[in-house]
């Protein structure tokens, strides 16, 4: 006897049903559309890199590399994130890449790290950068496209916390990362991380009061003024503790937070000008962001931003008996050649009662039934799902009705 494979998935991963799927392609439609109505273009990278792409590319997070020696004895890793695979992709296609270049990137990313809620192992990312501009025009135009994204996904009032990594002169990475959790830990938290880390808890003071105290420079006060420009006064916040934990980042950064969800912000944003010189002597300096799809979607579900995602199918053509399967198909190819979503039940041994129950069961919105009586009288009962009304049409009167 055969043993049974346990069905199950590794921890940190998911399987999503239809309507969970669904709900994952409606945002991703919005942000592409939303990223190509900004004049941001696609690519895509590999899946696995050579390890050395990411190492010292990342900060304290390299213990999170899903990484491994593949059959070839090549030290490789999966994507850890995009904006450095991007760069290599930069450096690699200089020749074929007109600059500014305005890119964007939805694929998956994997990290080891302790799963919670809206934090999986493989989660995908949703990133948009400008390549090869130092002036803070482009900060402001992807940090304008951050909060029209958000607002496009129907969150009413997104609003972006924002710093500029500059400010930090002088204080060590290692401090850094520790500042930067200031919201999540507060100011106890910190000093304890910092202590830890080898400062005296009078240094760790004056170091954490130095970061809070400070104003924005002038990078900052011209993107204020741009954002102003944009009409988006409301939409942003000067934050001095917002300090990204990338090693990479460099001048801007900033995140979007959006009233009434809890588990943290929704984007990470950075500029970044030093990272493809990483891989050539190119200098390009960069800015963009990554949007934290899952807990996006989180966000939406917890605040009620989706529609009824049920199905994308319009109709169920039945099949009323074999008999008559040669109509049914005639009918479910005409409506596909006028661009309607139609499912055709696929087996013509069930009854018309279950496959009522099928369409209904799937929140299909309408059902075509083709009986003896309607092929004779040249019509389609359209039958309307919702209300149970059932209506005799014409061809011509079922397209017009349903296009």
């Amino acid at each position: 006897m055969d043993t049974k494979i346990k069905p199950q998935t590794l921890k940190g991963f998911r399987d999503f049903l239809p309507e969970e799927a669904l709900k994952r392609q409606y945002v991703i439609n919005i942000i592409r559309e939303v990223f190509e109505r900004y004049g941001f273009e696609p690519i895509e990278t590999p899946a696995i890199e050579y390890l050395e792409v990411f190492i010292g590319n990342i900060g304290e997070d390299e213990k999170l590399f899903y990484k491994f020696e593949d059959a070839g004895g090549r030290k490789v890793a999966l994507r850890y994130d995009q904006t450095v695979p991007t760069c290599r992709f930069i450096a690699q296609y200089q020749d074929k890449i007109t600059l500014p270049f305005k890119r964007y990137q939805i694929q998956t990313v994997w990290r080891a790290e302790k799963p919670q809620a809206g934090r999986y192992r493989e989660f995908l990312q949703c990133d948009a950068d400008i390549f090869g501009v130092d002036d803070r025009l482009a900060d402001a135009e992807t940090i304008a496209l951050t909060i029209d994204t958000f607002k496009a996904l129907g969150f009413k009032k997104p609003i972006t916390i924002i710093n500029d990594r500059d400010l930090y002169k002088g204080i060590p990475y290692k401090a850094i990362v520790s500042i930067d959790k200031l919201e999540k830990i507060g100011k106890e938290g910190v000093i304890t991380e910092l202590i830890k880390k080898g400062y005296q808890k009078e240094e760790a003071n004056k170091l954490l009061e130095k970061v809070v105290l400070v104003k924005p420079n002038n990078n900052l006060k011209t993107i204020f003024s741009y954002l102003d420009q944009y009409g988006m006064r409301e939409n942003y916040q000067f934050k001095p503790a917002l300090a990204r934990s990338f090693s990479y980042s460099n001048g801007t950064i900033w995140e979007i937070i959006v009233e009434g969800f809890k588990q943290g912000s929704l984007a990470g944003c950075e500029r970044f000008d030093s990272l493809v010189s990483r891989f050539s002597n190119q200098n390009v300096p960069a800015v963009g962001f990554a949007i934290g799809f899952d807990r996006t979607v989180l966000a939406m579900d917890q605040l009620g931003l989706f529609p009824e995602l049920k199905t994308k199918t319009k109709i169920l053509v039945t099949i009323f008996d074999k008999t008559l399967v040669r109509e049914s198909l005639k009918m479910t190819q005409l409506l596909r050649k006028n661009k309607i979503n139609t499912d055709l039940y696929p087996d013509p041994n069930d009854r018309l009662d279950k496959q009522l129950k099928y369409a209904n069961k799937k929140g299909i919105p309408y059902v075509i039934i083709i009986g003896p009586e309607e092929t004779e009288k040249g019509v389609f009962k359209l039958k309307d799902m919702k209300t149970g009304e059932q209506k005799e049409l014409t061809e011509k009167q079922l397209i017009e009705k349903l296009c």
